[in-house]
């Protein structure tokens, strides 16, 4: 065997990238889960101040359809941020790739 397989190093993989990208996803995903949760209560709070019955599923659909559209604009600064965060992720996790893909065609 010769010598030049271990010549070419794997291009770096930074940890803290995935952890980054961990972490913008679960704040992203908890922002919106919170504010699901909230429209719901605000949905059925109304709805029993007005003395109306309205089930739960009715009160989280309507939140559901409300808190899609209005949590890209509440939350830009978090889904802009976890975007970077994966693509960079993706970006080292394709590389990577690209590098076992040569050093196996090589052997």
């Amino acid at each position: 065997m010769s010598e030049e397989n271990t010549s070419s190093q794997p291009p770096v993989r930074d940890p803290h990238v995935r952890a980054q990208a961990t972490k913008s996803l679960f704040y992203y995903g908890a922002a919106r889960l919170v504010l699901f949760l909230a429209l719901t209560a605000v949905i059925q709070l109304c709805a029993t101040a007005i003395g109306a019955y309205v089930p739960i599923f009715i009160s989280a659909m309507l939140a559901l359809i409300v808190a899609m559209p209005l949590s890209v604009f509440l939350f830009k600064g978090l889904r802009v941020r976890a975007t970077m965060a994966v693509a960079q992720w993706h970006q080292q996790r394709k590389a990577y790739k690209e590098w076992v893909k040569a050093e196996l065609s090589t052997r």
